[in-house]
């Protein structure tokens, strides 16, 4: 599932997100989301959030 809906993301969703650092690469993290920092419904770009690992970024895919 796509993280462009704030709705479909939850703390503690499992998810893939790109850091601002791989936005060029397109390089993708996996972990677990602590924070939801957009505040919008939705985002083309993908919701800001932030991992319990502290890592800040946007959601590219929900995997559960």
């Amino acid at each position: 599932m796509k993280g462009t809906n704030r709705q479909n993301i939850k703390p503690g969703s499992r998810v893939l997100i790109v850091l601002k650092a791989d936005q060029r690469t397109g390089k993708l993290t996996e972990g677990v989301v602590r924070d939801i920092l957009t505040s919008s419904a939705t985002h083309p770009h993908g919701i800001k959030v932030r991992l319990e690992s502290g890592a800040v970024g946007r959601v590219k895919e929900i995997l559960d």
